[in-house]
């Protein structure tokens, strides 16, 4: 799901960050007629879609609470003592540069065995990315993780807690010091057919390039812009109150119409979502791509103008005043240039690993940070977030070197825990076993892995 929120203390929590997730494999339907008809956004031949299940409140207890809840007042282990950085110096751009220094015994950590299993679980089907894919972090290597992924495959019911103990060894990127958010898969109202007030739900569009600019210069490997072209420039793609004033015309399919524009605004920053049609079924979405603009989090710009008063901090407070203003509250989120758009999907939202993601379960982190498909503990002051995650998703507004945003799944309860989740703590990546020990002898003998060397 990546991102469009990841993200977003106290119960300013979804709101601030405001950031996204990215999946999603189905490709999108055709674009209905002209505006003004009522023709249905269906591709022919395809089956019909499943008939509407309600959410249920009661989401798998994985971390040993009653969900929701907001358990504050925990205790956080404390980081592992690290040099602060030198006055002007440069901040990180990666895990290696940032540090990495030897955590804690697994046997300390907080493992709940109910954790550990399905944390082995998502492990095991993220396992073929993660030896696959380049680390951006620089820490691991393909190779690195065979025999972990294989112990998996033959752990059992009940070994997991020791799997992870046996396998992996717990590190510090930097300072430790962590802040985790969360996100859910939302619910909206929506139609295939245009209706009055509803807004369209856009796939890609034809003309949105992506350029890796990596290709025309290694000093700029990893970094993409996406934009389009104009005569004979590469320019910036349309900004979010373009495309709302019709700029997508004949370039975008429209897969669907929400009822509520502010919903589908953070369905946008979500990443993916259901849209409930009239009949009761469900259209499933997810991020396909974005248009390449900044991301700007309206809950800060909110918070900073004084237009939330204490109490309407939460996500859902910014949906109730954005609702009741709706003429200001149109100009508060076109501030966020930034624009989500999605595709159909035909089962469980998926992450940036493009694997589904599991409510309480999985989380996103920055992959030049955290190796995408690693376990990693935390321990913060919110005792519902604390413990062992799979980071199987990234988000736009999700970076730093121990920035997280867990997924709390879909319904009520997933709604009301990410809504107001900002927990601040320590973080210990989980490597596996002897990943340290390479990293300090090529540092000793002058070299830096980078992530990008082949395979051994």
């Amino acid at each position: 799901m990546t991102r469009a929120i990841r993200g977003i203390g106290g119960s300013f929590a979804l709101a601030l960050a405001l950031s996204g997730c990215v999946g999603g494999v189905a490709a999108p339907t055709d674009r209905p007629s002209s505006p003004g008809t009522a023709s249905p956004a269906t591709t022919a031949g395809k089956p019909p879609r499943g008939q509407f299940t309600p959410n249920s409140d009661n989401i798998r207890n994985i971390r040993g609470i009653q969900i929701p809840a907001r358990i504050v007042g925990a205790v956080p282990l404390a980081a592992v003592p690290v040099a602060p950085p030198l006055p002007g110096a440069l901040a990180p751009v990666s895990a290696v540069t940032a540090g990495v220094t030897p955590g804690p015994s697994l046997a300390t950590l907080p493992i709940s065995d109910a954790q550990a299993e399905a944390a082995r679980l998502a492990f095991v089907t993220s396992c073929p990315g993660l030896q696959r894919r380049s680390d951006q972090s620089g820490l691991t290597r393909g190779a690195d993780w065979q025999p972990a992924c294989a112990a998996a495959q033959a752990t059992g019911p009940g070994g997991a807690r020791a799997f992870f103990t046996q396998w992996f060894e717990a590190v510090q990127v930097g300072d430790g010091k962590a802040f985790a958010t969360g996100y859910y898969e939302p619910e909206i109202a929506g139609s295939l057919e245009r209706r009055d007030g509803y807004a369209p739900v856009y796939g890609r569009p034809r003309d949105l390039i992506d350029v890796d600019l990596g290709a025309f210069s290694t000093s700029l490997k990893g970094k993409k812009i996406r934009g389009r072209v104009l005569g004979s420039n590469f320019i910036p793609y349309y900004d979010r109150t373009a495309i709302e004033q019709g700029a997508l015309a004949d370039t975008a399919p429209i897969l669907a119409w929400a009822k509520d524009p502010v919903e589908l605004f953070f369905l946008q920053i979500q990443g993916s979502g259901r849209l409930r049609l009239p009949d009761g079924s469900i259209l499933r979405i997810g991020y396909d791509t974005q248009n390449g603009r900044d991301y700007t989090g309206i809950g800060a710009l909110m918070k900073t103008r004084g237009l939330l008063q204490p109490g309407q901090t939460s996500m859902q407070g910014i949906v109730r005043w954005l609702h009741d203003h709706p003429v200001e509250g149109q100009a508060i989120m076109r501030e966020n240039k930034s624009f989500v758009f999605f595709r159909e999907l035909d089962g469980a939202p998926q992450g940036a690993m493009g694997y589904p993601v599991t409510g309480q379960v999985s989380a996103a982190a920055d992959v030049k940070f955290v190796p995408l498909g690693a376990p990693v503990i935390l321990s913060l002051d919110r005792q519902d977030a604390t413990g062992l995650w799979i980071v199987q998703d990234t988000g736009g507004a999700i970076k730093g070197s121990n920035r997280f945003d867990t997924f709390w799944g879909a319904g009520a309860a997933a709604e009301a825990t990410a809504g107001g989740m900002a927990g601040r703590g320590t973080a210990f990546l989980l490597l596996p076993i002897g990943t340290t020990a390479r990293l300090n002898a090529a540092t000793a003998n002058g070299a830096r892995y980078d992530g990008s060397s082949a395979q051994p």
